[in-house]
């Protein structure tokens, strides 16, 4: 059994922060409904690298953080389909959205209302930055709160602009966040029996995510710079050219240092790092970064990868996306999943269990696919759907 069976969830949310935090409920075992207005289904299906994907509303932007849910499209503006959502809340262990407040109060699906409904019920709001402070109304995505929060100035070379991280970060770590709040409050709600409101923001992700570089700004009253791949203080924790692609050094203890050299053909070198403490690191970084440069472009990056792990030393070639996915590592976990009537493995949760681990149950739910499933359980009448579909109040 699967931490999260016989927990339903109804997911209002879109885009990528919202629907990873319910797709990490449901691989282990959720009830997911995803619910989507009538006329305007979440932006992500119709996005994605395969146009023909696109025009079914199935892209692959929506897909990857849509497996193991179900769907239903209902029309929030009309009471009929308020009246359907309160009905669906009285079922809920969870409501997670990331509308705006004053549309939420608008249409009654405001914590306060819902609570009402089910005292015990768990809310999970999330937006660009969170439900209090100046900025509390303001919209957002994941590359502006990457300029907002600082991300950006701290990626990029010393001398560039700053530089955005291509992957949508703040957005997945945003979602874990908000899947780790949820499971917190479930697990709270066994002990109390009590629901509660939750506020995530992904400007307080982003600042999670760089949890050092916060600390050390605010201890030292310096703000981290970018360092592209070179890290300042340490030649050894760098990337490098090899005789055929990069390779990426993550020597950062002493002894690592040490081991590195050795493993390099520096013997010496390896001595006189062995002798000095981590604190004279950083004065050798320019001479044993000019060791590094011509050392390394003697072998290709696969080379030095395999040489260097077999001493113990973290290291690997910088590779391409598809490359890594070739890996036989990734073959031998769990995160990526097949998933019935898709085309390749998906990415389902960085962990596993010895038992009841996370698993992707169904592919991403075509819009509206089970809104008449749904409407069955809550004891609605085929006559009644056909009515509401007709009023579009629903879409089947």
């Amino acid at each position: 059994m699967r931490p999260f069976e016989g927990v339903r969830v109804l997911d209002l949310t879109h885009v990528f922060a919202g629907p990873f935090s319910t797709y990490q409920l449901a691989v282990l075992g959720a009830d997911v409904i995803k619910i989507e207005p009538v006329d305007n289904p979440d932006m992500m299906r119709i996005s994605g690298a395969v146009s023909e994907l696109n025009e079914a509303e199935y892209g692959l932007a929506y897909q990857a953080q849509a497996s193991g849910k179900r769907s239903i499209a209902l029309n929030l503006r009309e009471p009929e389909g308020r009246a359907i959502f309160h009905d669906l809340v009285e079922t809920a262990d969870v409501v997670v959205q990331n509308y705006t407040t004053a549309c939420l109060v608008d249409l009654g699906l405001d914590y306060e209302t819902l609570r009402a409904r089910n005292p015990k019920l768990i809310y999970c709001s999330i937006n660009g930055f969170g439900r209090t402070g100046p900025k509390a109304n303001d919209p957002a995505y994941d590359v502006v709160i990457q300029a907002f929060s600082g991300v950006m100035a701290s990626n990029g070379e010393p001398n560039s602009q700053p530089v955005r991280i291509g992957p949508p970060v703040i957005d997945y770590g945003t979602g874990a966040q908000a899947a780790f709040a949820i499971s917190a409050a479930l697990f709270g709600r066994e002990r109390t029996g009590v629901g509660r409101y939750i506020d995530v923001a992904m400007s307080d992700a982003a600042l999670m995510l760089m949890t050092m570089n916060i600390v050390t700004a605010v201890g030292s009253g310096i703000a981290p710079l970018a360092h592209g791949n070179h890290d300042p203080a340490n030649a050894a924790y760098s990337a490098y050219d090899t005789a055929d692609g990069m390779v990426m050094l993550g020597a950062y203890s002493k002894k690592q240092y040490s081991d590195l050299m050795r493993a390099l053909g520096h013997a010496s070198v390896a001595k006189e790092v062995t002798a000095g403490t981590q604190a004279d690191l950083p004065g050798r970084r320019e001479q044993d970064a000019i060791l590094l440069t011509n050392t390394l472009l003697t072998k290709t990056a696969d080379e030095w990868e395999k040489l260097l792990n077999a001493a113990h030393v973290p290291a690997a070639r910088v590779r391409t996306v598809d490359e890594a996915l070739d890996h036989p590592q990734f073959q031998s976990r769990t995160v990526l999943q097949d998933v019935d009537g898709l085309k390749g493995a998906r990415p389902t949760a960085a962990f596993m269990f010895d038992q009841g681990g996370p698993k992707i149950d169904s592919p991403p739910p075509i819009f509206a696919a089970d809104t008449k499933a749904i409407l069955h359980e809550l004891g609605v009448s085929d006559d009644r759907i056909s009515e509401l579909a007709v009023q579009k109040v629903i879409a089947v």
